[in-house]
Order: structure tokens, then sequence, then C-alpha cells
């Protein structure tokens, strides 16, 4: 194997830890190598915090590899930054230590980096290669890069139906279709994504929580669509307990300032869509614009079926169970492209990307 495929291999590994806990910021694993063996290593473990790189570095420097670091090559799954953020830019560290060479897998699209960060490494004299396991970067973060080359966020629609093809009882009362274990998986799911969306019926019959109980990790933005601003404050969605947003054509709260994901107090805020005009597009606008770059769908069925028509969507999960209902509400019929299924206990989960 191509000693360059074996560490990119290993950064794009470490990158992956980042999952469910980085985002806005895309997931980037660092891997610094000298005379054929790893010195240092590290990922982006959370938003805020340290990137990559600096990790990596100061793994090699706590394990007394520091003095090797003129000489080594570093394997980093994303073009450094060159700017300054919530950090300072990574591309300034390595010039600082001297490295050798650096190996990328992906160019930044953001355009406050877009190739500067390279430049800064060039200009310093620092030999760069890039485009190493670039597809397997960009499925790691084609979430971070469908924001900024589309300007929406990555959209999975996912359903659970009966064998026979329903998601409910025609009466809206709910029932139980998928088995434990996929719920858990579902709970992963969401800590995984930025934001949660259902909509105004699913909102006001199953009164969900849309929160992670059944997994480790963060709880999602909750999205509901409330065109008429009526939904009764008496339902989960206004308890406070997860930074929340109410979709509709009228603001039902004064303060329209976005919710905080990482603040210590849950917010609740307001969309406000014009009626007619492309309502999906509009609030998947929104959503980019706030940094919100994943969007999982849990429904019902004129959500998902809007979102199908719409076009602006990524992927589709579908469990299908063994219950049998024999009449009720109809399912969603999947589109694009089955990449897959697998089954879960008793449930059939297959899986689609939109062609």
């Amino acid at each position: 194997m191509n000693s360059d495929i074996q560490w990119m291999q290993r950064a794009l590994q470490l990158a992956e830890y980042g999952r469910g806990s980085v985002s806005p910021n895309p997931m980037v694993g660092c891997v610094i190598v000298h005379e054929g063996r790893i010195i240092g290593e590290g990922w982006h473990r959370h938003y805020g915090g340290p990137h990559a790189e600096v990790r990596a570095v100061e793994d090699a420097e706590e394990k007394g590899n520091g003095a090797w670091l003129e000489d080594a090559t570093v394997y980093v799954t994303l073009e450094p930054c060159s700017h300054i953020g919530k950090t300072p830019p990574c591309a300034d560290l390595l010039v600082a230590k001297h490295v050798k060479k650096v190996v990328i897998c992906n160019h930044d699209p953001n355009p406050l980096v877009a190739g500067k960060g390279i430049q800064k490494l060039r200009d310093a004299g620092i030999e760069v290669e890039q485009g190493v396991l670039e597809e397997e970067g960009l499925e790691l973060n084609k979430r971070f890069f469908l924001a900024f080359r589309a300007n929406r966020p990555y959209v999975i629609l996912k359903w659970a139906e009966t064998a026979d093809g329903y998601l409910g009882h025609s009466n809206g009362a709910p029932v139980a279709i998928s088995g434990a274990y996929s719920n858990m998986r579902v709970h992963k799911w969401r800590s995984e994504e930025d934001a949660i969306l259902v909509g105004f019926n699913t909102a006001l019959v199953d009164n969900p929580r849309l929160n992670v109980r059944k997994w480790a990790g963060r709880n999602p933005v909750r999205i509901v669509l409330d065109r008429n601003g009526i939904l009764p404050e008496t339902l989960h969605f206004f308890d406070g307990s997860q930074p929340t947003l109410i979709a509709g054509y009228k603001s039902r709260r004064d303060a329209i300032a976005f919710p905080q994901r990482y603040s210590d107090t849950p917010e609740t805020a307001a969309v406000q869509l014009t009626p007619g005009n492309d309502e999906i597009g509009q609030l998947l606008k929104e959503l980019v614009n706030q940094k919100i770059h994943s969007v999982f769908v849990e429904g019902g069925p004129a959500v998902i079926n809007s979102f199908l028509k719409s076009g602006l969507w990524d992927e589709i999960r579908r469990c299908q169970s063994n219950k049998v209902l024999g009449e009720g509400i109809m399912a969603p019929a999947p589109h694009g492209i089955l990449t897959g299924s697998e089954k879960v206990q008793d449930d059939l989960w297959t899986y689609y990307r939109k062609d």
C-alpha cells in the first residue's frame, strides 16, 4: 500500500471521532509521520476547541517527539485554516514548527480559507501534496461541502412503515412500528445531525420530544412547521429543554434571535416564511445561513412528500417492520438509488440516495 494512502486512512479514521460534536465545523483528523512512524496524531473533538493539527502537534510534543517535527510529514484531511476564528490559524502553527511536508485530502470550500492555507504553507517553503483519498474525504464531510456548494443543509428523510405500507392509523392514533434497536439507532442518528424537523400534525398529535435519550450525544435543534402559529405551548416543543425553531407565516415570538445550540440556556426562535413561495427552499436557506449543515426529517408524510417533491433532499432511511395494520396513512414512496439494506431485529432498513 502507498504510504501516503496508509497515513491518510488513519487521519480519516481519526476525523470520524468528531462526528456529532464539531458541526458546523468539518470533521478533521491529522497524523504526523517521521521516518515511517507516527510521532503525533489528533482530531477536532468539539466545536470551538483546538483543531486537529493543534492536537497532533501537542501529542507529538507531549510524547517527546517535538524535535522531529522539522523533518516530519503532516497528513491532514482538510486544508489547514489560514484565518483567525474561534482558534488561531493552523497553517501558521505548521509554519512555526517548520514541518517538511503537508499532505492534504480536501481543499476547504470556506471562502475564508479556500486555498489560502495551502498558499501560506508553500510561501514558507513547505512542500504540499493534495488530493490523497479525496473522494473518501468528500464523503466524510459531505454535509460541510454541500452547505458551501449548494447553499443548503444536507437533508435526510427518515420514516418507519408497516409491512403493508402504512405509517399509522387513519385517525392519527400513534402506533409503535419499529423495534427497540431501531429506535436506539434513530437516536444515534439524531445525535449526529444539526437539526431535526417534523410537521404540524406530527407535533400536535405525537407531541414528540425529538431529543437524544437512547444514545449519548448532543440534542439537535428542533424544527416544526407551524405555518399559522397555532401550536399550543403545552407541547414538548416549548419546554425550553433544547434549542427550537418554529417555522411559519407569522412570528409567534417577539425575539427572532436564532437559538444557540451551545448555550447553557436553550432558546426558542422563529423563521418567517413567505406563503406559496418555495417554503422548503426558504427554510433551508435560512438554516444554512445560521450554520445548520444537516437536517434529519422525521415526518409526517406531508412534510416528507414536500421534500421529495422539492428535490431538496439527499438521503432516505426507511424502516419496514413486520407489523400489519390493514389500513391507515400511506407511507411515502421511496425515491432515488437504492444504496443498501440491512436487518435490525425484525425491522428491514433500506437506504437511498438522490440520483
